[in-house]
């Protein structure tokens, strides 16, 4: 088990521009083509950064990234590159701080919207659901349970929020006027092809994705380039085949163990966010080890 001092909430690099710090990952200018993403164990829970970092989180969260990128370029292309870590970094420090928590991708203008699928109805899509039958203005069969898998899955985009804020559901025909038409269409059709092949991956490996977001960039002959992440415990939900039951919130892969605790505290979710006992940084580690042993097993 990875010890609580061998986290890292903030890398310092020495040898390269830094660019922007988010919730969980630092960004490094290498040259004017590439960045340098670095994921730290940085958890934010409700848009709010908290203090304690959950040990080994950030190694998982690339592991897990470059797992599905790999097997994915078939449905769409990605940002990685081949370039690695020790022709990036030439200080040895820094390599030390960031090995096996940092890749080296081409550089793209994200498009200013998430890509959510939704497989499952749960989350602020159940809440929508409650109240208008609806997610996003998609139309949604009558008496769903929490939890229920719908017939399908859903495209339903989000505005991108600044850090602090949170992402507004909004329907595909405002994120058509946001990006045009024939990308949108794209970006949704890539999106669904995603959720569709790594949910049949992962449920055979015990593992049921509820959700999930991309984000997406167009490079110069216009074709579209999924960025950031994918499909890890921190851009989807996760969870446990085996204790899955419609009508109730199954238990996850991911944060929503830290959330938990946290809706039992009286905090108002905003900054400073409160200290993590020792005990639900444990588990919420071991959940996200859980979660690449379970989708990287032979």
């Amino acid at each position: 088990m990875i010890k609580p001092s061998e986290a890292l909430f903030e890398s310092s690099l020495q040898s390269l521009p830094f660019v922007y710090r988010g919730k969980v990952r630092d960004i490094y200018t290498v040259d004017n083509q590439h960045l340098l993403i670095v994921a730290t164990d940085r958890l934010s829970a409700f848009d709010v950064i908290l203090p304690n970092p959950i040990p080994g989180k950030g190694k998982v969260l690339t592991e897990i990234a470059n797992f599905w990128f790999q097997r994915t370029t078939g449905i769409v292309k990605n940002h990685t590159t081949n370039i690695k870590l020790e022709d990036a970094i030439d200080d040895q420090l820094d390599l030390e701080q960031v090995k096996g928590r940092a890749i080296v991708v081409r550089e793209f203008k994200p498009l200013p919207i998430e890509a959510v699928v939704r497989g499952y109805i749960i989350g602020s899509g159940w809440k929508e659901y409650r109240e208008s039958q609806s997610v996003c203005g998609i139309k949604l069969p009558a008496g769903l349970k929490l939890a229920d898998k719908l017939p399908q899955p859903i495209f339903t985009p989000s505005t991108k929020a600044e850090q602090g804020q949170h992402d507004q559901n909004i329907s595909f025909e405002q994120m058509a006027k946001k990006i045009g038409a024939e990308l949108a269409e794209k970006v949704r059709v890539k999106s669904i092809q995603l959720y569709t092949y790594a949910a049949h991956f992962a449920r055979e490996r015990g593992i049921i994705i509820a959700d999930t977001k991309f984000e997406f960039a167009v490079d110069g002959d216009g074709e579209l380039i999924l960025v950031d992440e994918a499909l890890t415990p921190d851009s989807s939900r996760f969870w446990p085949a085996s204790t899955y039951r419609p009508g109730v919130s199954p238990p996850s892969f991911d944060k929503q163990y830290v959330r938990d605790y946290l809706e039992t505290l009286n905090w108002n979710k905003t900054p400073p966010g409160p200290e993590l006992p020792p005990h639900i940084i444990q588990k919420t580690a071991e959940k996200y080890q859980e979660a690449l042993r379970l989708l990287t097993k032979a």
